[in-house]
């Protein structure tokens, strides 16, 4: 990737993080997207993706299983990098897809539609695609009605940001959360009073999805906010950030007096009835506390804190809550949010793994790869659009997200 190319994807990934939409959970308002998508132009497979700095990721699809992928092999790749609809009737009989992994292997495209979904700075974010296991004809209808879908996805996407609550349970939504914990921090650290912040998630959802379907789900994640919004005062905060992931901002409140509400709201959700397929079940939740200090002077910093204290309930056991050490320094070297593409450079420079760099700090980084399994322990972090190329050692493996400080 030439400089100036590198510098356009940065702002590309700029725009992109302005959304905050990446790793959001499901939402109606795209899946009936992907459905219209499938039904209109009768396809078996229909996606809204968004592509980072190695990865694309599905934030709605129909009639694929995995959420994401390689960025390298990704046709919405070549879609977003050309600007303009990306129509492939038969991929193999395409030279640029013949000996494509998707093509080859599963899901084994044949046919590909896709048309670029472009930011207010006029970046291609993402696609709308229509997909296909055998080739078949598009004409220029199919194109327009492909186009109006993608133009409303983008409308979505421009919705939400003036949307301030999720819809499903009425919590924060994760970008209101991080915007009004924010400033209550900030108020905090000019008055000097203590705040503290609890993340909590519950405990084996993914099993209540598969047992008690998608409404039964949604019901569990309705009543679980219910339960703790009659525990908490009206100055506290609290936000969806992710499918069954939530935060909780308690200003005016140490660790302890933190860990006592914590303490309170696990045994109110434990002590939810659900009505089930099988009859009434329960749920429990694990919570990690942390609270704002010196080593943890901001919202990214004393989340990360909580969200290692819950990580530590979680390999306790789960249904508990763990504070984080007062005053301790987190175990990663988070820094700053960022969104930036990366290169993982090893061997020499004969092996490179795309990565995308999430925080950065003169210490260290955090990064995200699809699978970390092959990740040496040492190797060469390169971020083209800033000139930046430094060896790092690894210090935390956690599925594809990797914790890196510099050499």
């Amino acid at each position: 990737m030439s400089v100036p190319a590198a510098a356009s994807e940065q702002a590309r990934l700029d725009e992109l993080a302005q959304y905050d939409i990446l790793d959001t959970p499901g939402e109606e308002s795209f899946d009936r997207i992907t459905r219209l998508v499938r039904r209109t132009l009768k396809v078996p497979m229909a996606t809204v993706t968004f592509l980072d700095g190695h990865r694309q990721w599905f934030k709605s699809r129909e009639g694929l299983s995995d959420c994401e992928g390689d960025r390298r092999s990704a046709l919405c790749d070549v879609t977003i990098r050309r600007g303009e609809p990306l129509i492939v009737p038969d991929t193999r009989a395409d030279p640029r897809f013949t000996d494509n992994p998707l093509v080859t292997g599963a899901p084994h495209l044949r046919f590909y539609a896709g048309i670029p979904l472009r930011g207010e700075g006029g970046h291609n974010i993402g696609t709308l695609c229509a997909m296909d296991t055998a080739p078949r004809a598009f004409d220029g209808e199919d194109v327009a009605i492909l186009a109006d879908l993608a133009a409303i996805v983008m409308d979505e996407l421009r919705l939400r940001l003036l949307v301030s609550t999720d819809v499903l349970t009425g919590a924060l939504s994760r970008r209101a959360f991080r915007n009004e914990a924010g400033k209550a921090i900030a108020l905090a650290l000019r008055h000097r009073h203590e705040t503290s912040c609890i993340a909590f998630d519950l405990d084996h959802f993914k099993t209540v999805n598969d047992t008690q379907g998608h409404a039964g789900g949604d019901t569990v994640l309705t009543g679980t906010v219910a339960a703790c919004r009659d525990l908490l005062r009206q100055s506290d905060l609290i936000g969806r950030l992710g499918g069954e992931e939530f935060a909780i901002l308690l200003p005016h409140t140490g660790l302890q007096a933190a860990l006592s509400v914590a303490q309170k709201l696990r045994e109110s959700i434990a002590a939810q009835r659900f009505e089930g397929v099988g009859g009434p079940f329960a749920v429990t939740a694990s919570f990690g506390i942390a609270a704002l200090s010196t080593a943890a002077s901001d919202l990214e910093a004393v989340l990360q804190q909580a969200d290692e204290a819950l990580y530590a309930a979680k390999t306790a056991g789960r249904n508990r809550c763990i504070a984080a050490h007062a005053g301790a320094a987190s175990n990663s070297p988070f820094g700053r949010r960022v969104l930036k593409a990366g290169s993982i450079v090893f061997n020499g420079g004969r092996s490179v793994i795309d990565c995308t760099v999430k925080r950065l700090s003169d210490e260290g980084a955090s990064l995200a790869v699809i699978d970390s399994a092959g990740v040496p322990g040492r190797f060469k972090l390169a971020i083209e659009a800033d000139n930046f190329s430094r060896f790092v050692h690894v210090v935390r493996k956690a599925g594809p997200e990797i914790d890196v400080q510099f050499a």
